[in-house]
């Protein structure tokens, strides 16, 4: 049964979309749109928890944050490629939601994933828009379909955003959905290995990058978004 939704989260690991733009996906539900996220990996690689863990959390933060539908195409943690069976596996999942609006991995990053997804969903929204190209997979996903905005956000490196969403109000509820991704952030009771965002300063980090963001729009938090192409307004007052 097709489930169209307005803006369709594509990212290399559950958790990349909380961290990088849960705030924006909140208030977007809030604001009555339809969203959804497709992981393309289980993070089976990652070095703390594991596959199936990392499913229970994603669920728990999927229903915290309001999403229509979440989905995992099992490209392989570290090893996908932005290859035709990638691109078949994408091209479907863009086909089969039909999103107005992607969001997607920064450019560039610490993590090599996140550039690669970045590159492989910019490619896949382009390619779904040719009608020859089919994906062998249900009819739904064999209509070209082709969004008309991919918004990248900006995750451990810092990127100069374009744009940026005032968050303010949904940064208490993107904590609580980041919280639901117990394994990766900071337990003092752990014994796995300390990453870059176990830390026990990690989540005062992103408040931090947060209002950084939010200082150059004047408002107190934001999420950064890189465009990828140009905006288009209708009138000089279409921006705040």
């Amino acid at each position: 049964m097709e489930k169209q939704l307005d803006i369709l989260c594509i990212a290399a690991h559950p958790d990349d979309v909380e961290i990088g733009a849960g705030g924006s996906v909140i208030k977007s539900v809030k604001q009555g749109f339809r969203v959804g996220i497709v992981d393309l990996t289980l993070g089976e690689f990652g070095s703390r928890g594991n596959a199936e863990l990392r499913r229970k959390e994603a669920t728990a933060a999927s229903a915290v944050m309001g999403l229509e539908v979440r989905e995992n195409l099992d490209l392989g943690d570290c090893f996908f490629r932005n290859d035709r069976a990638s691109l078949l596996k994408v091209i479907g999942g863009i086909r089969k939601y039909r999103p107005a609006v992607i969001l997607t991995n920064a450019p560039e990053d610490r993590h090599p994933d996140h550039g690669r997804a970045s590159q492989l969903v910019k490619d896949a929204c382009f390619y779904s828009g040719l009608p020859r190209i089919e994906t062998g997979s249900s009819q739904l996903e064999h209509r070209p379909w082709r969004p008309n905005h991919i918004y990248q956000f900006v995750q451990d490196h810092y990127l100069h955003p374009d744009v940026v969403m005032d968050v303010t109000a949904e940064w208490p509820q993107k904590i609580e959905a980041l919280r639901c991704f117990a394994s990766q952030f900071y337990d003092p009771a752990s014994t796995e290995p300390e990453t870059p965002i176990s830390g026990k300063g990690f989540f005062d980090f992103l408040q931090a990058r947060a209002a950084d963001m939010g200082r150059i729009a004047k408002v107190d938090l934001a999420e950064g978004f890189v465009l990828a192409g140009i905006p288009r307004i209708d009138n000089f007052f279409s921006l705040f």
